[in-house]
């Protein structure tokens, strides 16, 4: 399965690393998602109804649509939101903040789960990014290995998404920031060879992790998906459990668009767990929901802006009040 490829680079420099941003949280950056929800939510007390009535209900449905909760989601919610309303009257917007609240940690809590890879293994971890063009994908890569480096962790990128030139250079420049090695190959080389070296290398180095960037591929290009088999199956004859993660990158923004991309890419690869990235730039965060209404993956991590401290996990909590509002 592996064609000839020549010599590799290894990349490892530093730079200092950008300060974390302690002024901006979560409630901050899910304001679009907020406003544009509490907007839509505003109008659900109809004048001369003291609670919400049976065509508030159906409003609601609408609502939390618009806000990329998903059909599934929302109706699952408004129905349970009508069980509720039988016995407790819904009288104000803070109650219906309150049960909707419930509502959603009752979908969203299956999948928050820690991201824990053993601190000592004989051999590396390895962790698969894949994804679409335009989700974030290398810029999460890198976001994640800086999450493993505060760790102490030993951790090493390669760079197989040969299909963009400029995909291998972003790689190397993160490399450069946050001082780790990079292997990297011309643009054009085989994926699948670069991955068996960049392992290669991780064992010989004794690196704890090994992350491996792979090329962007629309979800309905097959051609695109078996490369990316291949590379799991180049990999494995190294490690019969490699590759230990397959983290798959979502962009918010795309929508409900991005349940379909996790269902493609969940019939090609062994998908463990999600990043959904560009939470900070979108009215669309409620998609979070709908992901974890229909996939029950884990979502182990949210990216809510540049910096490389903006790769933060996932938590259902915190993320249910910078939703909807209210105390954390």
């Amino acid at each position: 399965d592996i064609e000839p490829w020549p010599m590799i680079n290894v990349v490892y420099c530093g730079v200092l690393m950008p300060k974390p941003d302690e002024t901006r949280g979560l409630f901050t950056r899910l304001r679009k998602t907020r406003e544009s929800l509490a907007a839509n939510l505003s109008g659900l007390f109809r004048s001369g109804s003291a609670a919400l009535d049976d065509a508030a209900f159906d409003d609601l449905v609408d609502q939390l649509i618009l806000a990329d909760l998903g059909v599934e989601a929302s109706t699952q919610i408004v129905a349970a939101l009508r069980r509720q309303a039988v016995s407790t009257r819904v009288e104000t917007k803070e109650q219906l903040n309150a049960a909707l609240k419930t509502q959603l940690l009752e979908i969203l809590r299956p999948s928050v789960q820690p991201f824990d890879l053993p601190a000592v293994s004989a051999e590396p971890r390895v962790v698969v990014m894949v994804g679409v063009n335009g989700v974030g994908k290398t810029t999460t890569a890198a976001k994640l290995a800086h999450w493993f480096t505060q760790q102490d962790l030993k951790v090493m990128l390669g760079a197989c998404d040969t299909y963009r030139a400029a995909a291998i250079e972003q790689l190397q420049v993160w490399g450069e920031r946050l001082s780790l090695p990079v292997i990297a190959q011309q643009r054009g080389a085989d994926a699948a060879a670069v991955a068996h070296d960049a392992l290669s290398s991780a064992k010989a180095r004794s690196v704890d992790v090994l992350i491996i960037d792979s090329a962007g591929r629309q979800h309905v290009n097959t051609e695109l998906m078996d490369q990316l088999q291949k590379m799991n199956r180049v990999i494995q004859r190294l490690d019969d459990n490699a590759p230990h993660e397959t983290l798959l990158v979502v962009d918010a923004a795309t929508g409900q668009n991005a349940l379909a991309q996790v269902g493609a890419f969940a019939a090609s690869v062994r998908v463990t767990g999600l990043c959904v990235t560009k939470l900070d730039g979108t009215a669309r965060g409620g998609v979070l929901v709908a992901l974890a209404q229909k996939f029950q993956l884990p979502i182990y991590f949210v990216g809510v802006g540049e910096s490389v401290n903006d790769l933060r996990p996932f938590d259902a909590e915190a993320f249910v009040t910078a939703l909807i509002g209210g105390d954390g």
